[in-house]
C-alpha cells in the first residue's frame, strides 16, 4: 500500500477498480487518461483482475499497479479508501465481473474493492460499473437494476460503430472517454457526435 496521508487538500481522485472479467485494457486506459489529466488514482487489483490482466495484455501485477498513483492489497481493510471521510470523486470498477456487480448490489463487502464501492454509494458519489458477461441471466440483470436504483451507473462497453474505430484501441478509447463524461473529465481527442444532415442519409 502506498502512502496517501499527506493530502489534506486533494486533487480530483479517483478510484479504480479492476476485477477479475475480461477487458483489462479499460482499466489501463483509464489510468493513463487520469495521470494525463493530473488526477490522482487509487487502484484496487483483485486476485482474478491480475490474473485476466497478466492472460490479456502480458502485464503482471506490478506493471499493472505502476500506472496508479496509489495502489491498494484488495484485502487491505483499513486503506483510506475504505473510509467515506477520505474525500473523493467517485469510482469506476473496470472491468467488473458479475460476482462483483453481486457483491455491490448487495453491499457484501468481503473486499477492498467492494467496500471502497460501498462508500461511494453511500456518500452519494459516483459509481461507474462496465460489466462484462454476455448474455446477462435475470440475476445479472436484477443486480444492474438494484445498483442503479442506489445511483450507480451501469456502463457496459458496448462499442460505438459511429466513431468508425479502426482499432482495438480505439474502440477502448472511446468508451473510457465517455465513462470520464461522467466525471466532468472531458477528453479533447473524442470524436463527438455532430449529427447527419439529411442529405447524408442516402
Amino acid at each position: 500500500m502506498t502512502d496517501s496521508s499527506d493530502y489534506s487538500v486533494p486533487r480530483r481522485r479517483l478510484v479504480v477498480g479492476v476485477t477479475g472479467a475480461t477487458g483489462t485494457a479499460y482499466a489501463v486506459r483509464l489510468l493513463a487518461e487520469l495521470r494525463a489529466a493530473g488526477w490522482e488514482s487509487h487502484l484496487v487489483v483483485s486476485e482474478a483482475g491480475g490474473l485476466t490482466a497478466r492472460h490479456e495484455l502480458g502485464l503482471g501485477r506490478r506493471d499493472l499497479e505502476a500506472k496508479a498513483d496509489f495502489v491498494y492489497g484488495p484485502r487491505e481493510m483499513g486503506a483510506a479508501i475504505a473510509s467515506g471521510s477520505f474525500l473523493t470523486d467517485g469510482m469506476v470498477i473496470a472491468p467488473c465481473s458479475m460476482k462483483t456487480l453481486a457483491a455491490v448490489a448487495h453491499a457484501y463487502s468481503h473486499d477492498l474493492i467492494i467496500r471502497a464501492a460501498d462508500v461511494t454509494l453511500k456518500e452519494r458519489r459516483r459509481l461507474v460499473i462496465l460489466p462484462r458477461e454476455a448474455p446477462f441471466n435475470l440475476a445479472h440483470l436484477r443486480n444492474m437494476v438494484a445498483v442503479t436504483e442506489m445511483g450507480a451507473v451501469v456502463f457496459p462497453p458496448v462499442p460505438a460503430l459511429y466513431a468508425k474505430p479502426a482499432t482495438i484501441d480505439d474502440l477502448v478509447g472511446y468508451t473510457v472517454a465517455r465513462v470520464l463524461d461522467l466525471f466532468g473529465l472531458h477528453a479533447g481527442n473524442l470524436a463527438r457526435w455532430q449529427g447527419i444532415r439529411p442529405a447524408e442519409e442516402d
